[in-house]
């Protein structure tokens, strides 16, 4: 082989090895996660065969339209958000309204490696509600997850939804989330609320359901249920009872 075929040979190698070397480089970059922007606002969509909250049914066992929209800063892990639905229970206790917003904000990250935190408060705001004591409620919470398991402790620091002397209620649940078989996640979730000064108002409430995310929509069915006989409907419903729930939502 002469020394020009040698050259010539050396130098195709040469640059078919930069060649490949630049071609994996670009596909490991396009590889990488992309990066979350600073700011991100979300807002979300749902309809639901029966609102229930803590196990109870806040709308007579009956359908409700709700929406939110979230906010995140994700550098820092700050956010806040405002939530609403439809309602009926406060018309139940002789008051007025058919409306809940809830406003909120906290920070979330990490303790640790694969440890999270979530630390906020709470505003359950009920327009024209027309109780005494005002269901207007107002909750600090703490929150810690490991993987697909939580724990949350939810503490009210003002009277709990219109129940007097009942400041300094306390709520606390766990939860376990996981997805079981092509984005099938199974919810399991267990709570207690202790409602101050009011022991026949303290209960304790399980929820077993499952979720999938079919992108056009998020779609949750569930078996919820208080161990509780003492929030009645004006129907004469036990507002706690099992029941199976349909909530069909959209975040985008």
């Amino acid at each position: 082989m002469t020394s020009l075929t040698k050259n010539f040979t050396l130098a195709a190698a040469l640059t078919l090895a930069f060649a490949t070397m630049g071609a994996n480089l670009a596909y490991a970059e396009d590889a990488k996660p992309e990066a979350k922007p600073d700011n991100e606002v979300s807002f979300n969509a749902a309809l639901t065969s029966d609102y229930r909250y803590r196990g109870l049914s806040q709308t007579r066992l009956k359908p409700a339209v709700q929406g939110g929209v979230d906010y995140v800063n994700n550098p820092t892990g700050l956010y806040a958000g405002a939530w609403g639905s439809t309602i009926k229970w406060t018309k139940d206790l002789g008051g007025d309204g058919d409306v809940e917003i809830d406003l909120y904000g906290g920070k979330r990250g990490e303790i640790a490696k694969d440890i999270g935190y979530d630390v906020g408060g709470l505003y359950y705001f009920y327009p024209s509600n027309g109780l005494h004591p005002s269901a207007n409620t107002f909750e600090l919470y703490g929150q810690i997850s490991a993987g697909p398991f939580s724990l949350k402790y939810s503490h009210s620091t003002t009277n709990l939804f219109g129940t007097a002397d009942s400041k300094n209620s306390g709520y606390l649940d766990g939860a376990f989330n996981y997805d079981v078989y092509d984005g099938y996640t199974l919810n399991l979730h267990v709570g207690h609320q202790n409602v101050k000064n009011f022991g026949a108002g303290s209960y304790s409430d399980w929820k077993v359901g499952v979720t999938k995310d079919f992108g056009v929509v998020t779609v949750a069915l569930a078996a919820i249920y208080a161990d509780t006989d003492a929030y009645i409907g004006p129907n004469g419903k036990n507002l706690a009872k099992t029941g199976a729930v349909l909530t069909i939502s959209k975040t985008f």
